[in-house]
């Protein structure tokens, strides 16, 4: 079986995480599986992905083979696979657009983004000489210009998308429909971690709903030492995302709370953190009799590596959909793996059509519960 070529846009921590779990599970066995949703999707166990290309703008990072690269400061995610095969992918600069905050130059170097004088490579020629399939976005928040960049790459390369960041590209009707056009299939927008605040935050405010428990107000404050709460200081960079977690928990509520009594959001970067995120959660609710009702949680996880399991599931499906000739975006792996999906659905559904998708049951990636797919060439 061919291995499935991917190309990855931002070699940070996600992108450590990703490439250190592909080694990671290489060899176990269904029982080493652990930390993984599926351990085949189709035909593809998770080392059954291939980095064929990687794209970057530091100076630390570029022009280094991405094994080294993902090590890199500013990087501080955790460290769970250090031997790590010598590869031939070298990782080429990317353009900058609107990818570093100004303020990024205001922090110590082990901190922050040192971009690179190098000029940017064409992307669409990279992804073709690399004979790539998938591309992950890995852009920093707020990096709206960069991201367009690369998913216009992708069509213009024949390359599925899978987009983890807040910048809306599946969930837009016009981005979604050049994909249909294009016979490409797209996984976004914006990764849920495997058991991460919003996933959390999402199940618990549908447990109120489905015990009779009226929510009145809730908030969701983050903590992290990571480049990624390093980028969001920068407030004028955070809308996209702190609409993407509060719309997450708002489409799991029958109805919507007021703006006032919900907030959702990154609060703070604390350096010593480092790849470590903080949540503290709150909900405030009425149960029978109208009686008080609150609950209070504090969970710490590793960020980065908290999403890769679900990249290296939403690579796979994208793989699916480029088998089967789907065009567009694929609304389960889409409501299931991500935070703004173009329809919003209970993770319940969403995983029991992510299965069916995955089993053929559904060739077209569910596409009679959101808006028509259309599977290239019909």
């Amino acid at each position: 079986m061919e291995k499935i070529r991917v190309a990855i846009a931002g070699v940070g921590n996600c992108a450590s995480s990703l490439v250190q779990g592909l080694e990671y599970y290489r060899g176990r066995n269904a029982e080493g599986f652990a930390g993984l949703m599926h351990a085949r999707i189709g035909d593809w166990g998770p080392s059954d992905i291939e980095v064929v290309a990687a794209f970057d703008i530091d100076r630390r990072k570029v022009g280094k083979r991405v094994e080294e690269a993902i090590f890199a400061k500013p990087n501080c995610t955790k460290v769970f696979q250090s031997a790590l095969p010598v590869s031939n992918v070298v990782v080429q600069m990317g353009p900058i657009l609107d990818g570093v905050a100004p303020h990024m130059a205001d922090y110590s170097d082990n901190e922050a983004f040192r971009p690179s004088d190098e000029e940017p490579v064409d992307v669409v020629q990279v992804l073709n000489d690399a004979n790539a399939e998938v591309l992950v976005c890995y852009m920093p928040v707020g990096s709206e210009k960069a991201v367009r960049h690369y998913a216009r790459a992708c069509l213009e390369a024949g390359v599925a998308m899978v987009n983890c960041v807040p910048v809306f590209i599946a969930s837009d009707r016009e981005w979604a429909e050049k994909f249909r056009d294009a016979g490409l299939p797209i996984v976004g927008d914006d990764i849920k971690s495997q058991i991460g605040a919003t996933i959390v935050h999402r199940t618990l405010t549908r447990l109120f709903g489905d015990r009779g428990v009226a929510l009145d107000r809730t908030y969701q404050l983050n903590t992290g030492g990571n480049t990624d709460f390093l980028n969001m200081k920068a407030l004028d960079r955070l809308k996209s995302k702190k609409f993407s977690k509060t719309e997450s928990v708002q489409s799991q509520l029958d109805e919507r709370l007021d703006s006032e009594n919900i907030h959702i959001g990154p609060s703070d970067y604390v350096p010593w953190q480092d790849d470590n995120k903080v949540a503290f959660i709150r909900m405030e609710g009425r149960g029978f009799g109208d009686v008080p009702l609150e609950l209070e949680l504090r969970m710490s996880v590793q960020d980065s590596p908290n999403s890769a399991g679900v990249v290296i599931d939403a690579v796979r499906c994208a793989k699916l959909g480029l088998e089967r000739g789907i065009g567009g975006p694929l609304e389960a792996a889409s409501a299931y793996y991500m935070k703004s999906p173009p329809e919003q659905m209970r993770d319940s559904l969403a995983y029991e059509l992510t299965d069916s998708f995955i089993q053929g049951i559904d060739a077209h990636g569910a596409a009679g519960v959101g808006s028509p797919q259309t599977v290239a060439g019909e």
